[in-house]
């Protein structure tokens, strides 16, 4: 246990509980009183843009590839669409909305679930609290290490998403802590050292005080997922009695993590939880609400499906369960109402759908996953409910996916320069409409793929990583010809073993 957590024990979790939300923290963002999500208008502009005809539908996906932000109407209108001729081309601009954007790179991280303890009673989760047959565990600062010498060290990932439960045993100060243990944990390789280079962090929302510390230690993406924008259906799935149940609480915590100096925030929603078009349109008026108060829109959209959960028989039986093909829509519709945005497609779907849902636009993905408490250093590759949030869909190792996705064309990058280089916040936002932010990437995606087929490929994803590289830097060559010398001298030298190595 890590020096510090064995006194958390003794806080009462309720009295913890009852101190969390800064009411003042929440009504400084309201406009004239009113929150940003107006059910009533949402569900209004579904019916008033029922039947686009083809033309307006083209005219709104002009506006997308010109990389500007939709508007609610615009984006109900696309939501409409039920012609086949016509969603086959929003699927195809959405696709070249993230080319132009985000050229063929594709990030892959994993998640590291650091504890499962709870305060809140969700009705949908495996870890709420009244869930009698979850197993709990928080890592210690020693098995947070020892994970990370996993990852990083042999399988090669060089981001993470942390998972942290809302409990004081994982309050900001055990965030801090262990993501002060990543950061110090490196790894010998084939050719070179391993480390993680970036950690993002979902957990629930905090003060502005908190969110401070946690921009100090270094913190990533800031997550939290709205679960559904439906005001009625979030009262009726998260208890009163909780700190999850304050559905204002959550839904400002975005502004709360921008005003303490997080620039990279990520929105979600658990599409099966209310109807998928509602919240496709709620997360377009929360990007709209985040550029117009600060500037700058969501980082990245996450937009997981409900799966089943171990003894939870609300993840059967929802009502709003998402089809395959309205999946395809939304993620669709997301990249062409947001064309800025990076979008996380994560391993709750199986490996065929990520096959299909990966050229709609997405940019992240994770691989060689595991989410039960310790999973990645004990080495076991079942899945245990009573260990797990929920079930995963696809559990592929890292090799295997990069080199499916070198053989579909995308290269995987293992990029954090942007980061360090201060290519966030609203920096990065005229960077990504302009198309000039893949530049620098493309360079970097290529120095670091290079990096991990050393030090990690087997022999035959190296074989097809190689063909890819060479293409790549072809491409260099003639599309970016004033960096070509630089970026040959940064690759030769990666080849030699130097690490991190970047624009």
């Amino acid at each position: 246990m890590a020096m510090g957590t064995a006194v958390k024990k003794s806080i009462n979790a309720k009295t913890w509980s009852r101190e969390r939300i800064n009411r003042e923290q929440i009504t400084k963002y309201l406009n004239n009183g009113k929150c940003f999500i107006d059910d009533r208008i949402i569900e209004q502009k579904l019916e008033l843009n029922n039947n686009p005809d083809a033309q307006k539908v083209r005219d709104i996906l002009a506006k997308s590839l010109a990389i500007e932000t939709l508007t609610p109407d615009e984006t109900a209108c696309l939501l409409a669409v039920e012609d086949k001729k016509l969603l086959a081309e929003m699927e195809q601009t959405a696709g070249e909305v993230k080319r132009r954007v985000y050229d063929n790179r594709i990030v892959t991280f994993a998640p590291l679930y650091m504890s499962n303890f709870c305060v809140n009673d969700c009705v949908y989760c495996g870890f709420r609290r009244s869930n009698k047959c979850a197993v709990r565990r928080i890592l210690s600062i020693d098995d947070v290490k020892k994970e990370t010498e996993v990852l990083a060290g042999q399988i090669g990932h060089k981001r993470l998403i942390l998972v942290y439960g809302e409990h004081p045993k994982s309050d900001v100060d055990y965030i801090a802590s262990t993501l002060k243990a990543i950061a110090e944990v490196k790894v010998k390789t084939r050719c070179g050292v391993a480390q993680i280079r970036r950690c993002n962090v979902n957990a629930a929302p905090m003060s502005i005080e908190e969110l401070k510390i946690l921009h100090e230690a270094g913190i990533g993406t800031f997550q939290v997922f709205q679960e559904t924008y439906h005001p009625h259906t979030y009262r009726q799935l998260h208890p009163a009695n909780t700190i999850k149940g304050d559905y204002l609480w959550r839904l400002y915590a975005m502004h709360r993590a921008i005003e303490a100096g997080c620039d990279d925030v990520g929105l979600g929603v658990l599409f099966g939880l209310y109807n998928w078009k509602f919240e496709v349109m709620a997360l377009l008026y929360h990007a709209i609400e985040l550029e117009n108060k600060f500037g700058i829109g969501p980082h990245t959209i996450s937009f997981p499906r409900l799966e089943p959960a171990d003894n939870t028989p609300f993840t059967q039986n929802s009502r709003y369960r998402v089809s395959d093909a309205d999946f395809r829509k939304l993620v669709t519709v997301i990249r062409l109402a947001v064309p800025y945005t990076g979008m996380i497609l994560t391993a709750r779907e199986n490996a065929e759908m990520r096959r299909q849902i990966i050229p709609l636009g997405c940019t992240q993905t994770d691989a060689s996953t595991k989410i039960g408490i310790g999973s990645y250093a004990n080495g076991s590759d079942t899945q245990e409910g009573k260990k797990q949030q929920f079930i995963l869909g696809d559990t592929r190792s890292l090799d295997v996916v990069v080199r499916e996705l070198a053989q579909a064309g995308f290269i995987t990058s293992f990029c954090t320069a942007g980061y360090r280089c201060g290519r966030t916040g609203d920096r990065i936002m005229g960077l990504l409409r302009s198309g000039k932010e893949g530049q620098f990437c493309k360079l970097n995606a290529v120095i670091t793929f290079r990096e991990w087929l050393d030090d990690f490929a087997s022999p035959e994803t190296k074989a097809v990583g190689e063909k890819l590289i060479k293409k790549e830097i072809e491409e260099i060559k003639v599309k970016l010809p004033s960096f070509y010398q630089l970026f040959m001298n940064f690759y030769e030298q990666t080849t030699k073993g130097q690490r991190d190595m970047y624009f």
